[in-house]
């Protein structure tokens, strides 16, 4: 099986995309883990796959999977190399497509500078729902591990977040604590971890530890996240810069029942073919 694919990255959280639509595409867990291999493979943090709508009124639908072959729901950075791919391949020729998520539908913005907006929806903050354990929702929840109490913050951007901030995101303990708190039992299907360095009510450092990932260059939904609980937690205004390692990402919240919005660049690195 021959496939083409085109590499592309948002602000370095880097992705190997596969257009569905134009050839088909069907990909085993291990196939998928050899694609993301830096060393053996094409290397990527995750790998995108666009696909007709199974919808009405619907463009695209829009699947994930990560490095480690588990798909997800959601990818704010993967969203935005989505709609430029669609318009630089010729799947459509639309500004504004609404695309079918395992999270929801969804919509990107194509804007005349080239950037790409998302709306990423309304954050959902009942636990249940985003999954984690607690009895009831809070604005923040103390959270236990080898003998530490952290106080963090928690929502759904279509996928799980936790926060924690924290005086240096340079020396954040970014890839021991992350990994550990990926995994903690209160969070059923694991959960991305934010950790967080505020600069000024309108802007913020980030690094995240992404599930089935580990730690990333950028994470959309995971900036979307530290805003939307920083805001709830009375740092930030309406609208934040977030800066993250490979760049700096607009985000945009007014507050409960409203969606967020983020805007940021999408890139492509290079197209190519693989027989797998």
């Amino acid at each position: 099986m021959r496939l083409a694919f085109t590499k592309m990255h948002g602000l370095g959280n880097d992705f190997v995309v596969f257009d569905g639509v134009r050839q088909r595409v069907e990909l085993s867990a291990p196939q998928l883990r050899f694609l993301a291999d830096r060393h053996f493979g094409i290397g990527c943090d995750q790998i995108l796959l666009i696909e007709p709508s199974v919808q009405p009124n619907v463009d695209f639908r829009y699947r994930i999977f990560n490095a480690d072959g588990g798909e997800v729901e959601q990818c704010g950075n993967g969203a935005r190399c989505f709609a430029r791919f669609v318009r630089d391949h010729g799947l459509s020729t639309k500004d504004l497509l609404t695309v079918q998520t395992n999270s929801g539908l969804i919509q990107l913005q194509l804007q005349p500078d080239g950037q790409v907006s998302v709306n990423m929806g309304i954050p959902e903050f009942t636990p249940a729902k985003i999954p984690f354990t607690a009895e009831q929702a809070a604005i923040d929840y103390p959270l236990e591990w080898e003998g530490q109490t952290y106080r963090v913050g928690v929502v759904s951007l279509g996928n799980p977040h936790l926060l924690l901030r924290v005086e240096n995101i340079d020396t954040a303990p970014v890839q021991s604590l992350g990994a550990a708190l990926e995994r903690h039992p209160r969070f059923p299907k694991r959960v991305n971890v934010g950790f967080m360095q505020v600069l000024t009510p309108q802007t913020f450092k980030l690094r995240v530890f992404e599930r089935g990932v580990g730690e990333t260059l950028a994470c959309g939904s995971g900036a979307c996240a530290a805003m939307v609980i920083g805001h709830r937690w009375k740092l930030f205004d309406p609208c934040v810069h977030a800066q993250l390692r490979g760049g700096t990402l607009i985000i945009r919240w007014s507050g409960p029942d409203t969606e967020v919005v983020m805007t940021g660049p999408a890139q492509t690195v290079f197209e190519g073919s693989l027989e797998l």
